[in-house]
Order: C-alpha cells, then sequence, then structure tokens
C-alpha cells in the first residue's frame, strides 16, 4: 500500500487537476452544484453495485468518481468564498472528534449500542430538533425506512427481542389480509407499507441489510430469467409462446449455475 506522504500527493494532484479542468475544460467551467447532483448519485448506485458485485477493482473505480464529485463541489464552494477542500476535510474531523467521546475524551461505552446512543444524543445537544433530521428527504423508501429504524433505535426506542417484532409482523400481515379480503385499495397500500416497514425492523434484528438483499435478490432473478431468455432464444421460441412448464425447466437449470 502507499504510504501517507504517497496518498497525500496523489490527493493533491487530484486538486491542481480539479484547478485545471474548471479554468481550461469548457464542459467542467459549466457544471454547477445543481448540474453535478443527478451525477453524484448515479455514481454512489455505482458505487454500491461494485460492493455487491464484490468487485474491488470496480469499487476502487467508482470511489475515485464519487472523489472526484467531491474534489468537484469544493472546488465550486471555493469560488464563492463559502468553503474549500480544507473546510470540507477539517468540519468532518472536528465532527468525528466530537462524536467520539469515548476516544477523544474520557466517556466509557461498553459496545457499539452506546456507541450508537451516544451519537445520536451528541446530535441533539449540537441543536438538531429531532433525531430524524439526519434522514435524506429523497432517500428510495426502503432504505428510509431503515434509517429511520436505526435512528429511532438509537436513542432507546425500540423492540426488545426479535420475536417481539416477529409478532408485530405476523400481527401486520393479518391485518393487510384481511383488507384484502374487504377489496379497498387504499386500506390495502396502508396495511401493506405497514407490513414492508415491519419487514424491514425484522430485518435489522437479525442484523440483514434489507436494500442489500433485496439487491441480491433482483440481481439472482435477473440473471435467472437472462438465462431463460437465453434458452428460448436458443430454440428458436418466443417466450410468450412458451408455458409455465416449458419455461420452469429452464429456470429451475439457472437456479443450479
Amino acid at each position: 500500500m502507499n504510504s501517507r506522504q504517497d496518498q497525500l500527493k496523489a490527493f493533491d494532484r487530484l486538486l491542481t487537476i480539479m484547478d485545471e479542468l474548471r479554468e481550461q475544460c469548457p464542459w467542467d467551467k459549466k457544471q454547477t452544484m445543481e448540474t453535478l447532483r443527478h451525477l453524484t448519485i448515479e455514481e454512489t448506485y455505482e458505487l454500491g453495485d461494485a460492493i455487491l458485485d464484490n468487485d474491488l477493482d470496480e469499487v476502487k473505480k467508482e470511489l475515485g468518481d464519487l472523489l472526484l464529485h467531491i474534489t468537484f463541489y469544493a472546488k465550486i464552494g471555493s469560488e464563492t468564498n463559502d468553503f474549500d477542500m480544507a473546510d470540507v476535510c477539517n468540519e468532518i474531523c472536528e465532527k468525528l472528534i466530537n462524536r467520539h467521546p469515548h476516544i477523544y475524551s474520557d466517556v466509557k461505552v461498553n459496545d457499539e449500542e452506546d456507541v450508537k446512543r451516544n451519537w445520536e444524543n451528541l446530535k441533539l445537544k449540537e441543536g438538531k430538533k429531532s433525531v430524524l433530521e439526519g434522514v435524506p428527504r429523497s432517500l428510495p423508501a426502503l432504505v428510509k425506512a431503515n434509517r429511520i429504524q436505526e435512528k429511532v433505535a438509537g436513542v432507546g426506542f425500540d423492540w426488545e427481542q426479535p420475536e417481539q417484532v416477529w409478532e408485530k409482523l405476523q400481527e401486520e400481515l393479518s391485518e393487510f389480509q384481511h383488507e384484502v379480503k374487504m377489496g379497498n385499495q387504499e386500506a390495502m397500500e396502508n396495511e401493506f407499507g405497514d407490513v414492508m416497514f415491519s419487514m424491514v425492523n425484522y430485518a435489522r434484528f437479525l442484523n440483514i441489510n434489507p436494500e442489500n438483499a433485496l439487491e441480491r435478490t433482483n440481481k439472482k432473478f435477473s440473471k435467472r430469467f437472462q438465462y431463460l431468455e437465453s434458452k428460448a432464444k436458443a430454440l428458436n421460441k418466443n417466450l410468450k409462446d412458451m408455458t409455465l412448464a416449458e419455461m420452469d425447466v429452464f429456470w429451475e437449470e439457472a437456479k443450479k449455475l
């Protein structure tokens, strides 16, 4: 691995290149924080894909893309004299020091849960009106549900045992089935949301990340379905013309790959 000196040298090189691009490149000169925003979100998802695929070479590349975006935002901030990269780095350093009094002060903790509780309590002392302020409004619903539950658990609002969460899930499933039988679309949607929220909560108690779990299933399903498509194409058949029994043969084959 590179030495700290080499790492700093590489970071300095990136800052220099960013200065040059901002000054000389027609595309880079036009960018604003708003025009970069959707690209940053896209890069974050690409990093997430690489992590789930355990493709470390791709993880390295996607981290570079994200670092470029961070550098870009800092450069734009410096042009308006609002902040620069040093301010960004120092801000997060101070936050980390303040949020880890068990490392940088005399606070004692017993485990990870103590650290989480201290973190949320410190945020409230810093002026946050709610522990939920740190949950971005634009997060996808599944990720948001998980973060909301983690946040409130950090201040003690939580179930004590996973069995209790499982019972709650069964209760929500029963209520959902009742509304399905009643045929009330709005009530069904409300109860389905409760079921999903309870599923996310139960996953959290089992140390399962629901977003990662669902995305792995998405990838698994897509891979198997594409295998099915390739087999149908090899037989010069259209999927629409195949019976479910015929498709199931190839589906079972795909499950063994």
